[in-house]
């Protein structure tokens, strides 16, 4: 292929670029100035997590308490800024000009609740060395558990959810689930001395509320039973569709509890159990064992030769 016929093919896929950019489905910003940017995004959270976890994220890169609450004021304020006005568009009054001040007061409120934060992670930190008898001390637990920084993102992120700040807080979610692989909406309510051990592949909706001292295995989901719809055939959001798990409950890995129903304090969840009924406080429910069989080969076992 020579110079032109390149040239002719890649102004051909151009052409065709653009006419999909055009056709407003919602799935492409070219300019991109108004979208809250994910780099940025990612950014500050780990700043939020150095003021919760001083020393621990990045140690000795970052500079004291006071120049990174600074930083989080400002880079946390502008990306806020660019989500809500892309969400309200032109009617927003804060872009620019008023938003400014608007973005600024959910940011402050954010950082006001970081001393209670960082209280309530050193219970569920002292959760995941009570729990684990493989946790050697806390400073494991903080540097290398993925639960614990699943569940900082979380709260941090949630405060922002209840604000209504659009955007910004899946964001944060989706990036703890990416480098945790533990799916946590910003939307979940959790208590205090929680203890997700190994996390991989847990799953907690929208709407799921978690009480306090409560632990969760990996390949856990809290999820959804079904997705009810509209006249319309459009799903309804906003209800409560996720599980209630009340305090003191423990779920064994690979369990998923569905629906909004309550698990009562004190329950035990079993490994594998699919549960869509609420349960009363003192439960505990297992999965019939599966039926094993074996097969000797030829020369192995008791029946070899």
């Amino acid at each position: 292929m020579n110079r032109q016929e390149k040239k002719n093919a890649l102004n051909a896929v151009y052409e065709r670029l653009e006419k999909s950019y055009a056709d407003g489905f919602g799935v492409n910003d070219a300019g991109g100035d108004s979208l809250p940017r994910r780099s940025e995004v990612i950014t500050v959270t780990e700043k939020l997590l150095e003021l919760i976890f001083p020393g621990f994220e990045r140690a000795g890169t970052y500079p004291s308490a006071a120049v990174l609450l600074g930083d989080c004021m400002r880079e946390l304020s502008d990306q806020i800024s660019r989500a809500m006005h892309r969400i309200s568009g032109d009617e927003c009054d804060c872009c620019g000009h008023g938003c400014s001040s608007r973005c600024d007061e959910v940011t402050l409120a954010l950082l006001e609740k970081l001393p209670v934060i960082r209280e309530t992670m050193k219970l569920d930190v002292k959760a995941a060395y009570n729990g684990d008898p493989a946790a050697k001390n806390y400073d494991e637990i903080i540097l290398s558990y993925p639960g614990v920084k699943a569940i900082a993102i979380q709260r941090l992120a949630h405060e922002l959810y209840v604000l209504e700040v659009p955007l910004i807080p899946r964001m944060m979610t989706e990036y703890a689930h990416s480098v945790t692989g533990i799916d946590i909406h910003p939307g979940a309510t959790i208590g205090q001395g929680v203890f997700i051990d190994h996390g991989t592949g847990v799953v907690v909706g929208e709407t799921a509320v978690i009480g306090d001292n409560v632990r969760i295995y990996q390949g856990v989901t809290l999820g959804a039973a079904n997705f009810p719809k509209n006249a319309c055939g459009m799903l309804i959001k906003g209800n409560k569709r996720h599980p209630t798990v009340g305090n003191n409950v423990t779920i064994y890995s690979g369990a998923s509890v569905l629906g909004d129903i309550t698990i009562g304090d004190n329950s035990v969840i079993g490994g594998n159990v699919w549960l869509a009924e609420s349960l009363p406080p003192g439960t505990k429910i297992t999965a019939l064992p599966p039926e094993h069989r074996k097969k000797f080969l030829s020369g192995d076992g008791e029946n070899g030769k």
